[in-house]
C-alpha cells in the first residue's frame, strides 16, 4: 500500500507504516528539520518542505493512505494554548486533510492527535466534512505502553475509510508493559548532584516528595506540576523539550539521547541528529512506530 505522510515530524508514522510492508511516497511537513531527517530515512519518498495549508495537492503521487499528524499543541489540555502565537492557523491544519482527500480521494485516511482534539467546537463539522465525501469514521485512543514500548503515550487515532460503514476499533493487544527501569543507564557517566549551586527550588521540593514517595531511584518530571513517577512504570510521554529527569539517590540527569531514543521505540538505526536538543525535538513531534504499525495494519486489512 502507498503512503503519503503529511506533518510527518520525526518520522514516527512513516517508521511504522514501512515496517508493515506500506511504500513511502511523499511526506510534508513545515518544519526544515523534520523534512531533513525524513528524507535521510526515507529517500525514496517525494518531500515537501511546507505549510499544508497551502500545499498544492497536484503535486503528490498516487496514494492509497494518507496518515495526517496534525499539530497538537494548541488542542491539548495546557494553559495558555489559547494565547500561543499563530493559535487559529495550527488548530486550522486539520482542515488540510479534508482538502488533501477532496482532492487525492485516498482509499483511507488516519488522523493522529491528543485526546483532546475531540474537544475541538469544529470536529463535529470537521468529522461530517470528511463523511460527506463518503468516509466513515472510527475513533479509537491508544497508550504506547500496550504496544511493547517503554512510555505511557495517549492518543487518538481517527481511521477514514470509502465504503457503506466504518471499520471496527482497533483491539489493544494484551502483554507485559515495559517500564523505565528496563531502559534506564544506571551507569551512565554524566549525573550532577541534585543539591547543585543554581538548581531551582521547585526541582528541590520535587525531588524531596518523590524520595519520600518512591525511595532512592525514580523519575521527575521537570516541567509541570508532576511529583515523581516510579521506574517500575513507563516513562511519562515525551515532549518536544527534554522533560524527564532520573533520580539515583542524590543524584540526578536528563534521560540521554539513547534513552529517548528507545523510550519511543525507534530502531537504534534510525538516523536522528546528534543534538540531543534536536533529537528530542524531532521525537516529541513523532509518533510511536510500534503503533503507528499496528493502526496501519488494521486499517489497511479492513479494506483489502
Amino acid at each position: 500500500m502507498r503512503v503519503a505522510d503529511f506533518f510527518c515530524g520525526g518520522g514516527g508514522a512513516s517508521e511504522g507504516c514501512r515496517q508493515a510492508g506500506a511504500s513511502i511516497l511523499a511526506a510534508a511537513n513545515h518544519d526544515k528539520l523534520a523534512v531533513e531527517y525524513h528524507e535521510l530515512n526515507h529517500p525514496e519518498a517525494v518531500h515537501f518542505l511546507q505549510d499544508l495549508n497551502q500545499m498544492d495537492f497536484n503535486l503528490l503521487p498516487d496514494y492509497d493512505l494518507a496518515w495526517a499528524s496534525v499539530p497538537c499543541t494548541t488542542h491539548s489540555s495546557a494553559k495558555g494554548n489559547r494565547h500561543q502565537p499563530n493559535f487559529d492557523e495550527s488548530r486550522a491544519t486539520a482542515w488540510a486533510v479534508v482538502t488533501a482527500a477532496e482532492f487525492n480521494k485516498p482509499k483511507a485516511v488516519i488522523v493522529e492527535n491528543v485526546v483532546e482534539f475531540q474537544k475541538w467546537e469544529l470536529y463535529p463539522v470537521w468529522i461530517s466534512a470528511m463523511e460527506a465525501m463518503g468516509y466513515k469514521a472510527t475513533e479509537s485512543v491508544l497508550n504506547a505502553q500496550d504496544f511493547g514500548v517503554g512510555q505511557s503515550r495517549v492518543r487518538l487515532f481517527v481511521s477514514f475509510v470509502r465504503g457503506k460503514t466504518a471499520i471496527p476499533q482497533i483491539v489493544v493487544p494484551g502483554g507485559r508493559i515495559k517500564t523505565a527501569e528496563e531502559i534506564i543507564d544506571w551507569d551512565f557517566p554524566k549525573w550532577t548532584p541534585v543539591h547543585k549551586e543554581g538548581r531551582a527550588q521547585s526541582t528541590i521540593k520535587k525531588w524531596e516528595a518523590g524520595r519520600a514517595r518512591f525511595g532512592e531511584r525514580f523519575m521527575l518530571g521537570f516541567y509541570g506540576k508532576d511529583l515523581g513517577r516510579s521506574i517500575q512504570k513507563p516513562v511519562g510521554t515525551l515532549t518536544t523539550k527534554e522533560r524527564w529527569a532520573i533520580v539515583r539517590g542524590d543524584q540526578m540527569r536528563m534521560l540521554s539521547r539513547d534513552e529517548l531514543i528507545e523510550v519511543m521505540g525507534f530502531p537504534k538505526d534510525y538516523i536522528l541528529p546528534k543534538s540531543k536538543t534536536k533529537t528530542a525535538h524531532l521525537l516529541g513531534n513523532a509518533v510511536v512506530p510500534a503503533v503507528a504499525k499496528a493502526v496501519f495494519e488494521h486499517v489497511r486489512d479492513h479494506i483489502q
